[in-house]
């Protein structure tokens, strides 16, 4: 059969669906990106806030226009397996992630296939990029933050053993990958389910050893776990990327226990001071949490001021979204949402000065930078930097240049403009 396939949410959901895509083709169907030709539609599902159950739901309906086969999988799937069997009665097959061990059988009655692939062993396409993929070295998460939901969907951590990872690296740089991005929900935690203890600076080692990968990335690092064996192999690495994606999400000591958040925010700020000393160019990110029950427009400012005083060179921000199930759900407190929302707009344009501050530091550098696009008939390309993380999370360095570039090679690009989000730059030649 032709199956489209639509997925939703994280990066780490993006492996999932890429995976799912390998059985499917695996048992001979064909994937295709228009529904209007899919014969079945894949739907892999997001549930980690309202925002995303949201989409997820109107997706599954506008799909269920183009097909009398419709399959959801994902976080949803597994949050609300009952509800959608009951409410949606357009879907053919609902397959949650406690599922997917056994996942080609459950595809066999739905589409009729042979049932030979295997979840965990099927090579999975790349659906982006041929240069850029990520790898997840663990799923789920044991830190039960008491906002979020996904150690309910996909319950406490299971890391991948070492050899596992070290194969699929091995085979990415086989087919030409270039670039790879370990990611986990707590890449720091590595390790300590199966090994029993933090495994991330030997699994690092062994990445950095395979041959044909340029560029490896790790998302996202708890401040309390980043040990100083990660940054010694980061430091001593020419591949490894000194990006540190650090999940905050506030700055008051009180709501951050609150949130069951370990550390503090003298430790955190104690830990970019270590990073910076080690990384002159290190590229600091973070995410943070307005409207969190209980927060005051003094903590708001406590917040504002850290991010500030900080200056990450990235930030992700979001009010808070109330999820059921989880301790913060009957919290006492709750914050307005206008007011919640306007706190998130004054924290961002706090931001976007920041970031733009720090993109024109890099006016006169010449920096490496991935080639991704070209941009119609202008003398123009478009690519990533080190500080720039795939899939539109950061900002993109513009090329311009009279030359032709082979998009997926690197170039030298010296920085010429800068704006809030993206730099330009022209081609640089010795």
């Amino acid at each position: 059969m032709k199956v489209g396939f639509v997925s939703l949410g994280c990066c780490k959901n993006l492996v999932d669906s890429e995976q799912i895509m390998g059985v499917l083709q695996e048992n001979g169907h064909q994937i295709v990106a228009d529904p209007k030709q899919a014969d079945a539609i894949v739907v892999n599902t997001c549930g980690f806030i309202e925002s995303a159950k949201e989409e997820s739901i109107q997706t599954i309906f506008e799909m269920s226009k183009y097909t009398d086969k419709l399959i959801v999988c994902g976080c949803l799937a597994q949050r609300y397996e009952d509800e959608l069997r009951e409410q949606i009665p357009e879907i053919d097959a609902i397959i949650p992630l406690k599922d997917y061990g056994h996942i080609a059988s459950i595809l066999q009655d739905v589409l009729g296939d042979a049932g030979l692939g295997s979840f965990a062993k099927s090579e999975r396409p790349l659906s982006g990029n041929p240069w850029s993929a990520y790898v997840k070295i663990s799923d789920g998460c044991s830190n039960h933050c008491t906002y979020c939901a996904i150690p309910l969907i996909r319950g406490d951590q299971k890391s991948k053993v070492i050899e596992e990872v070290l194969a699929e690296v091995r085979h990415l740089a086989k087919i030409g990958v270039k670039e790879v991005t370990l990611i986990a929900q707590d890449t720091t935690k590595y390790g300590l389910d199966n090994y029993g203890r933090l495994m991330l600076a030997e699994l690092l080692r062994q990445v950095d050893e395979i041959e044909g990968i340029h560029w490896i990335r790790v998302l996202y690092m708890y401040p309390d776990e980043i040990e100083d064996a990660v940054l010694d192999v980061m430091a001593s690495s020419k591949k490894i990327l000194p990006y540190f994606d650090i999940p905050m999400q506030h700055a008051n000591d009180r709501l951050l226990k609150k949130m069951n958040r370990r550390g503090t925010k003298q430790d955190v700020i104690d830990l970019v001071g270590k990073i910076r000393s080690m990384f002159p160019d290190a590229t600091l990110r973070t995410t943070a949490i307005v409207g969190f029950p209980g927060e005051t427009e003094e903590d708001f400012e406590e917040l504002l001021a850290f991010i500030q005083e900080i200056e990450w060179d990235r930030m992700g921000a979001f009010t808070y979204s109330k999820e059921e199930d989880t301790p913060a759900y009957d919290m006492p407190d709750e914050v307005d949402e206008d007011v919640a929302q306007a706190r998130l707009t004054r924290l961002m344009e706090a931001q976007k000065a920041i970031s733009k501050k720090k993109n024109e530091e890099k006016i006169g550098k010449v920096i490496e930078v991935l080639v991704e696009e070209k941009e119609g008939l202008k003398n123009q390309y478009r690519g990533r930097s080190a500080a720039d993380a795939p899939d539109e999370v950061d900002g993109q360095v513009i090329i311009q240049t009279s030359k032709q570039l082979e998009i997926g090679d690197f170039a030298r690009v010296k920085i010429t403009g800068a704006t809030a989000y993206d730099v330009v730059g022209e081609l640089f030649e010795e």
